[in-house]
């Protein structure tokens, strides 16, 4: 929902997130300034390309992209680890138990980067 208009856009790709739960003991700062109890919250949207997060590596503990094999590490707040995307995943929060934008995308999605 937009806070300014309150106008709620739940069929758009764009606004959908992923949730993660892992140990808070292991987060690094940033990550666990970002989370309540463990629980994470992500775009989808990988930021190289636009292309949609869909992949859990458990045994390397990322999460990864297919579209252009981008991988991001939850553990240091959706830092970028591998591939083409050059900008980490933007986290969303849990303010007052609601899912909110923690940190906007640093710039455009492109293809170009």
């Amino acid at each position: 929902m937009s806070a300014g208009t309150k106008v709620v856009r739940n069929q758009n790709r764009l606004n959908a997130v992923l949730l993660l739960r892992l140990d808070p003991a292991t987060l690094g700062e940033q990550a666990k300034a970002a989370s309540v109890d463990g629980i994470l919250a992500f775009s989808v949207l990988c930021p190289h390309a636009g292309c949609t997060i869909a992949d859990w590596i458990p045994e390397r503990g990322v999460l990864a992209c297919d579209c252009h094999e981008s991988e991001f590490n939850p553990w240091e707040a959706g830092k970028v680890v591998d591939g083409p995307a050059a900008r980490p995943l933007p986290p969303r929060s849990l303010v007052d138990g609601n899912l909110a934008v923690a940190k906007s995308f640093a710039g455009p999605i492109r293809f170009d980067e």
